[in-house]
């Protein structure tokens, strides 16, 4: 998915927490989303066609886990709370069903799982500072999916990454059993 930083309706610039900016969220109709990172929103751009036959694979393999048959959900552009100042939307956001019940009592949840999609307009910072953000928020695992080279970058640390392509088995083990596939299936 595209993020940019660049302000489309004068984008309030003084709030400082997720709290405030989802209160002005309410108070605001506007199109679109965003998300929320120690005081800066930034927009998250409508999915491409081509992103889109990525999270149709992706949504679609999922179903035939035990996670989703228990409930469980692979979700495009959830919100998943990091703290009391960062918001993220990742491009999939997996949720256990308890936590999506959580979410009917009002509370915050975080991925466990996310997968991001390289979109042309990230640099190299605002992807690390993205990964950084999903660890700091107890996320177990790290997909950055970089669809030019047909690559997936695989993070169990916000340290340390293992590219997969081609003919290599790609797995979401030991956060989402039976969610495993060939790299090239994805790009196929």
């Amino acid at each position: 998915m595209m993020t940019t930083e660049r302000p489309i309706k004068q984008l309030p610039t003084h709030l400082q927490t997720v709290d405030e900016f989802e209160q002005w969220e309410r108070q605001n109709v506007h199109e679109g989303s965003y998300e929320f990172v120690r005081g800066r929103i930034i927009e998250k751009k409508e999915m491409k066609q081509d992103e889109y036959l990525l999270i149709k694979f992706l949504t679609r393999l999922f179903a035939k886990t035990s996670a989703y048959q228990h409930g469980d959900e692979l979700t495009p552009e959830m919100d998943s709370y990091v703290d009391n100042v960062r918001k993220r939307r990742p491009d999939l956001a997996y949720f256990t069903l308890e936590q999506i019940n959580e979410t009917g009592l009002g509370i915050r949840q975080k991925t466990r799982f996310a997968i991001e999609i390289l979109s042309d307009s990230e640099s190299y910072e605002d992807v690390l500072e993205k990964i950084q953000d999903y660890f700091d928020a107890g996320v177990q695992l790290v997909w950055y999916i970089v669809p030019r080279k047909k690559r997936i970058y695989v993070y169990a640390s916000p340290d340390e990454s293992k590219a997969f392509k081609g003919t290599d088995v790609i797995s979401a083990s030991p956060v989402i059993e039976g969610f495993t596939f060939v790299v090239e299936e994805l790009f196929g």
